[in-house]
């Protein structure tokens, strides 16, 4: 009986945890770069990006945009592509400091990831 219960206990705990985990585990190693500013569900140094596809650039509350930012785009597949492989070339004047992601594969699967986010 007393195995039963802690088993019970230890199986609500992993079904739990596992929305978590699971979320952790879908960000692709391209992502990593990523991280060292931004948090899926706060802001961070950088924005919170829960939520950025399809949403206009310069909108989530409680950050502190450039106004080169505030003018940018809305996220969609191709500015984000565009905008990852090369923040500052796309909207000048931004203060992201990161020169882009390089790898075609890295940038594809970050970009499905951003999609699907919340």
């Amino acid at each position: 009986m007393l195995t039963t219960k802690y088993l019970g206990l230890a199986l609500g705990a992993a079904l739990l945890a596992a929305p978590f985990a699971a979320s952790a585990q879908e960000a692709p190693a391209g992502f990593n770069q990523c991280k060292a500013c931004h948090v899926i569900g706060k802001n961070g140094v950088g924005p919170n990006l829960a939520g950025v596809f399809g949403r206009k650039s310069g909108t989530v509350d409680g950050f502190k945009y450039s106004d080169a930012m505030k003018a940018g785009p809305t996220w969609d597949e191709a500015n984000l592509t565009k905008y990852l492989t090369d923040p500052k070339g796309t909207v000048p004047g931004n203060k992201m400091v990161f020169a882009g992601i390089k790898k075609p594969e890295d940038l594809a699967a970050v970009v499905a990831y951003l999609k699907v986010v919340k």
